[in-house]
């Protein structure tokens, strides 16, 4: 039977939504009236038992078409969701049942997500690896290890788009580009909506032994911005925090050791012409990567002569600091099981962020390094190899890479490998080794990183972080991020502890670092060296009844507040933000907020070429800004930033707005503008620079798409463009066409760059 069609969303324009402030009541409608009979709200729902339930061998097969007519469907589900949002520890105000079978060497899942009001259905997306925040969701955890800390996530909405995840240590990494083997069917109906998922259990790690995994269940009620789970989670976490989740027993002992071995091979050609270029440059080149199960914890990925033309291109930021700005990494060999080498410690739950946080001073492993010269150039990678997974009761990770001489930058060997050790209830234990060396220019060239670090969760949800780096050094290649070129061996070191409290009312976390003046990471994100630094997050989350009547969840009040001072206890920096933030029934939220700043300089620097630089000395301001964003569910939806006040030696002006618009759930586009209006107390010293951005976006259906990114900067009169194509052929198997233009718009007949760009690759499994 053929799916319901989504219906289009009526649109609601009120002043409300376009300023974000809660002037009317917004609570999903019906809500109430639709709603079972619930329970008396459970005071802490981290303390009740947790679930279990057993899987079911097949009887018989399972056609994955979201029509739950198969006999293991027909038995006791796992039912009883309570909520996390709004009313924790009230049952769902929806009924949802979900069932769990094997057979085939596959783990089936489905579910029966009813719905008393079938039309406020929300789906906004159907591209892979959606946005799960701004529509209903249904999503599975599976923690394959039973160490309740490390799994995998696999989500649907009710269009049958997919989304995996992969987890390490309860959401302190969430990897959103990991990639599994799996299918989903779902069908809509008068009483909701239905799943039925098939995770081949070659897809994922698992233990060699047992036949218990960790297991929970999330559904969202985007109309309520309402979020339930079968093991109840407290709503200051995620459905990541596995410590909670329940239990699945039953497991076959005999299912596949996911020793699988696949083989993708590449093929790519393409035709460039450099901007002001009068030739264009043609390439036919190809590349292979490799993954081998070695065994059911431990899978080894190899990659020769990879090619990353796919990936979607940076958007352009406004830059008002000293330092360089922190760009994502994209490419998916150095994404996938990156979590391993996260050294850190947790991230505060943000409620409107559902990616963590890392500390802006130092991120100690970045991949982005690796095959990117420091002016973001990128330099030849000829291949490399990556282990990742669990042996003999340690989680590892080992990665080795070799990129070739480009732009003046050496070709150099980088490695990394990390080993931690599960303690206790949620502990662990770890060490930490990277280096880089140049293996060309006729000179030694190195650096080596080696450290160990401790996360330690004691009772009452208070949690410690600590680790320790020293490195090595000679003859230091540059880059804006690194020291100067030295004729001799250089040592230094960083430490870095924190105490973290995250609770429903109250978190706050403090802590210190310190990193010395030699110390130096080729291999991180750091923006200086040389400093103490003493910081706080703290924060309340009170919720009124009469707030909550008038459209607001959620208040909190908040600080973060920054000090630095060098080795000699010289002051050189702080910043001191204050703000409180209203959280809106409907998904939107407001903030407003004051950030006292202090730097001292030591060399000059400039916010823009077009004026003179900013002389060493110490600077102090306090700017005023208004943040916030309306219910993204909706077919109109805003973000903005707008800033007040001071900024080094003078003032600014700066404004921040994206409009999104979502007819439906194939076609999404936002336009975007950023505008910064600034004077110094300089000789020439006023600028303004404005950035427009329009992204778009057409998915055919959840295996076709095509994106565009088109970035206009009319202070340096450039015009980029990034096109890409992506059809989904075969399972992990993709055609990519990719188009890339950059125009200078001064009118002087410089010719624009260009390039043009085909891929294809095929996943072939063994």
């Amino acid at each position: 039977m053929p799916r319901p069609p989504i219906r289009p969303r009526r649109v609601l324009v009120r002043a409300a939504f376009v300023v974000g402030l809660p002037v009317f009541p917004v609570a999903g409608p019906g809500a109430a009236q639709e709603a079972p009979d619930r329970a008396e709200p459970v005071a802490d729902v981290s303390a009740l038992p947790r679930p279990t339930l057993a899987v079911r061998a097949l009887t018989g097969p399972i056609r994955l078409d979201g029509i739950l007519d198969e006999p293991a469907w027909q038995t006791e589900p796992a039912t009883g969701f309570i909520q996390a949002e709004p009313d924790e520890g009230l049952t769902a105000t929806q009924h949802t049942h979900v069932w769990v079978a094997h057979g085939d060497g596959n783990l089936y899942v489905a579910a029966r997500l009813h719905d008393a009001q079938a039309d406020g259905i929300v789906v906004n997306d159907i591209r892979k690896d959606f946005d799960e925040g701004a529509q209903d969701v249904f999503a599975v955890i599976l923690d394959t290890f039973h160490d309740r800390r490390n799994g995998y996530v696999f989500m649907t909405n009710a269009a049958g788009a997919r989304a995996d995840r992969q987890i390490a240590n309860e959401g302190r990494e969430v990897n959103a580009s990991w990639d599994a083997i799996w299918r989903v069917e779902t069908r809509r109906d008068d009483e909701g909506w239905t799943v039925e998922m098939e995770i081949p259990f070659r897809s994922i790690r698992s233990a060699p032994v047992g036949d218990v995994w960790g297991i929970n269940f999330s559904r969202r009620i985007r109309r309520n911005n309402e979020i339930a789970f079968w093991a109840a989670i407290p709503r200051a976490y995620a459905l990541t925090r596995l410590s909670l989740a329940g239990t699945l027993t039953g497991l076959p002992g005999t299912r596949s050791a996911g020793r699988d071995l696949r083989f993708t091979p590449y093929a790519l050609a393409n035709t460039v012409r450099g901007t002001g270029g009068s030739v264009f440059d043609r390439e036919l080149q190809g590349g292979l990567d490799l993954k081998w199960g070695m065994t059911r914890g431990l899978a080894l990925d190899l990659t020769v002569n990879p090619d990353f033309a796919q990936v979607e291109a940076d958007e352009q930021r406004v830059n008002l600091t000293q330092f360089s700005l922190f760009f994502p990494e994209k490419r998916e060999f150095f994404l996938e099981n990156s979590g391993l080498f996260y050294v850190g410690d947790a991230a505060r739950n943000t409620r409107t962020n559902l990616q963590p946080r890392y500390d802006e001073d130092l991120l100690p492993f970045f991949s982005r390094r690796i095959g990117l010269t420091a002016d973001g150039r990128t330099q030849p990678i000829h291949g490399g190899a990556r282990v990742t997974g669990n042996a003999a009761g340690f989680q590892v990770g080992a990665m080795a890479m070799r990129t070739g001489d480009a732009h003046g930058a050496p070709g150099s060997d980088w490695g990394v490998f990390r080993a931690r050790r599960n303690l206790f209830r949620s502990s662990d234990i770890g060490g930490i080794f990277m280096f880089r060396r140049a293996t060309e220019g006729g000179r030694e060239d190195f650096n080596r990183i080696y450290g160990a670090d401790t996360y330690i969760r004691f009772p009452g949800e208070i949690d410690l972080s600590v680790y320790y780096l020293a490195s090595d050094a000679r003859a230091t290649g540059g880059g804006d991020n690194l020291a100067p070129p030295l004729d001799r061996d250089r040592g230094g070191y960083t430490v870095r502890t924190s105490l973290n409290r995250e609770g429903n009312f109250h978190h706050i976390k403090f802590g210190f670092m310190e990193m010395s003046p030699d110390f130096r990471n080729d291999l991180g994100f750091l923006r200086r060296t040389g400093f103490r630094k003493y910081f706080v997050d703290w924060g309340i989350r009170p919720r009124f009844q009469f707030m909550r009547r008038l459209g607001v969840r959620e208040v909190h009040p908040h600080i973060v507040w920054n000090y630095y001072d060098d080795l000699d206890n010289r002051m050189l920096a702080k910043w001191l933000h204050t703000g409180i933030t209203f959280f809106l029934n409907n998904g939107g939220n407001v903030q407003i907020q004051v950030d006292p700043t202090f730097e001292r300089i030591d060399r000059p620097f400039r916010l823009d070429r077009r004026i003179d630089p900013i002389p060493p000395g110490s600077y102090s301001w306090a700017p005023w800004s208004l943040t916030g964003g309306t219910d993204a569910s909706r077919m109109f939806s805003f973000r903005w930033r707008g800033t007040l006040g001071e900024l080094w030696s003078g003032t600014q002006k700066s404004l921040s707005l994206t409009m999104n618009f979502k007819p439906s759930y194939h076609f999404r586009a936002s336009v975007g503008m950023s505008r910064t209006d600034a004077t110094l107390d300089l000789p020439d010293a006023s600028f303004v620079r404005t950035l427009w951005t329009v992204r778009t976006n057409y998915s055919f259906n959840p295996d076709m798409f095509v994106d565009a990114l088109v970035q206009y900067d009319p202070a340096h009169n450039v015009f980029n463009s990034n096109v890409r194509f992506n059809l989904i052929h075969a399972p992990l198997s993709d055609l990519y066409l990719v188009w890339n233009e950059q125009r200078i718009t001064t009118g002087d007949g410089t010719p624009p760059g260009r390039s043009l760009t085909l891929k294809l690759t095929r996943m072939l499994a063994f």
